[in-house]
């Protein structure tokens, strides 16, 4: 991976959208990012580009609340789940063909689009969280070894265990941070990192806190419905472009 001009103004352009995605939706990091970058480099280079920013603004996101130690105790399960799961499909997005890995990140950019502008929920009882978490986290976890993307399905089931806004937004925090310390150990181990991208990672951190800043002021100025509708939208159009690319 260069540094040349291009590379670096994709980068910045891509956090900055990103960034200010996060900022409206409280999420979307990596859905926006990778899904730029990995049109024009290899999924597990965008991905390693992600590790930095993705820290600085999950970190925060998870500390602010009452509600951490909690939240760590009832979703265990899953976060330990997370973990086998990124351990067992290690070595999917760094193999020497990109190509499977680019499909998958579409495909579940698809559904994750499909599912957000389809409102589609569900309800998980208390007591099913006992077994369900750690099946999710084992898939969660998998996925995102193969794609670099940690949101699903662990967030369809966060929305369907019942927490009330703050705690779900707490709760996202700390998925994202440990998802991100689990990306991390991945692409460490399948040798993703070099210089290079270290020092692009660690430059996007200022595009992605500018943009989640600016993110944070449209929210209150405009309809969060439009702007869902928007971030869905493009987020289809971004996966069906990888997907088709690389069917």
């Amino acid at each position: 991976m260069d540094g040349s001009g291009f590379t670096i103004a994709l980068v910045v352009g891509a956090y900055l959208l990103a960034g200010l995605v996060k900022g409206v939706m409280g999420m979307g990091l990596p859905q926006v990012s990778l899904g730029i970058l990995a049109s024009v480099m290899a999924p597990a280079q965008a991905a390693a580009i992600l590790i930095a920013p993705s820290f600085a603004t999950n970190i925060w996101q998870m500390v602010t609340g009452p509600y951490l130690l909690a939240l760590t105790r009832r979703l265990g399960g899953m976060l330990i789940g997370l973990f086998v799961g990124a351990w067992l499909g290690a070595g999917i997005l760094t193999g020497a063909n990109a190509k499977p890995a680019a499909l998958g990140l579409g495909l579940v950019l698809v559904l994750y689009a499909l599912m957000g502008l389809a409102k589609i929920k569900f309800t998980v009882s208390r007591r099913s969280e006992i077994w369900l978490g750690p099946i999710v986290g084992l898939a969660t976890g998998y996925i995102m070894a193969a794609t670099g993307v940690f949101v699903m399905p662990a967030l369809a089931y966060l929305q369907a265990i019942g927490l009330e806004k703050e705690e779900l937004v707490q709760a996202l925090g700390l998925h994202f941070t440990l998802s991100t310390v689990a990306l991390t150990f991945v692409l460490w181990g399948g040798g993703a990192f070099d210089t290079s991208l270290g020092l692009l990672s660690l430059f996007a951190i200022a595009p992605a806190l500018i943009g989640m800043y600016i993110g944070q002021h449209i929210r209150r100025r405009i309809s969060v419905e439009t702007f869902r509708l928007c971030f869905f939208g493009g987020i289809l159009l971004i996966g069906l472009q990888l997907a088709w690319r690389n069917i």
